[in-house]
């Protein structure tokens, strides 16, 4: 007598005509499942390439950035914003981690991999400081 080993059993050869349609069957099941999940796995690509996407079009402003531009006087407009993302998408494309962003009157301490503004200072505030952990400057 004739055996066969499938999957880690032991099956006779007589059994194992009838085991192998059983697997066909198995197989067209698992066929059909990764049919049906291809449409998800393609949403989910979607969604995955939509925030790579508008990761690119947008930053964050840190609490503290935000209470250091509000004290000091300091107003980003839609224009100022679009230029200072365009500074934060160069310094990426360059590899940067930490930058300096020099825009106007202002300098912005900003993670290039978060794409946040941590602290901001204007031209005034900024003479005499020392800035250090940053990589890289952009000036725009």
């Amino acid at each position: 007598m004739s055996y066969r080993v499938v999957n880690g059993k032991l099956y006779s050869a007589a059994d194992f005509t009838g085991y192998s349609n059983v697997a066909l069957q198995n197989k067209s099941t698992i066929v059909n499942k990764d049919a049906s999940s291809l449409s998800k796995d393609k949403s989910a690509f979607n969604n995955i390439l939509d925030k790579q996407v508008k990761k690119e079009e947008c930053f964050t402003i840190s609490s503290h950035a935000a209470q250091r531009l509000n004290s000091r006087n300091i107003n980003l407009d839609d224009a100022d914003r679009k230029k200072i993302n365009e500074g934060i998408n160069m310094a990426d494309s360059k590899g940067a981690k930490q930058s300096l962003i020099l825009y106007k009157d202002m300098a912005l301490i900003t993670s290039i991999k978060n794409r946040t503004v941590i602290t901001a200072m204007d031209k005034n505030q900024s003479t005499g400081n020392v800035i250090t952990n940053i990589d890289s400057v952009v000036m725009i």
